[in-house]
């Protein structure tokens, strides 16, 4: 995960999500064929269509498996704004690469002294 937004399915929210990327000069967009990601996103590094989006449905699935919040509406879930992004600055801390491996060294060490 390298940024998230909350908010519909619309061009403000698309906004929202690039301006967080837009740092990332050489980034490629690869998304679906939804309108609003067509409006924003730079057309020279905008790939539209489902061949390159299986990774990003993968990782969404994970997350809606990891997260309760995001699976049902009745237990577990605050609907507040701030929740559910500190849900996703959790989720996408625990992810990431170096922080796994970071615990894995640490139950390795443990299970052998």
């Amino acid at each position: 995960v390298i940024a998230w937004t909350i908010g519909g399915r619309d061009i403000k929210t698309v906004r929202k999500l690039y301006q967080k990327l837009k740092h990332c000069k050489s980034a490629m967009f690869y998304t679906d064929y939804w309108d609003a990601f067509a409006a924003v996103l730079p057309t020279k590094r905008h790939i539209i269509g489902k061949k390159h989006t299986i990774t990003i449905e993968q990782n969404n699935s994970n997350t809606r498996n990891r997260i309760a919040r995001f699976t049902r509406r009745t237990k577990v879930v605050s609907r507040a704004l701030h929740m559910i992004d500190l849900s996703m600055r959790l989720f996408a801390y625990f992810e990431s690469r170096t922080v796994r491996a970071s615990w894995a060294n640490k139950i390795n060490h443990l299970s052998l002294s």
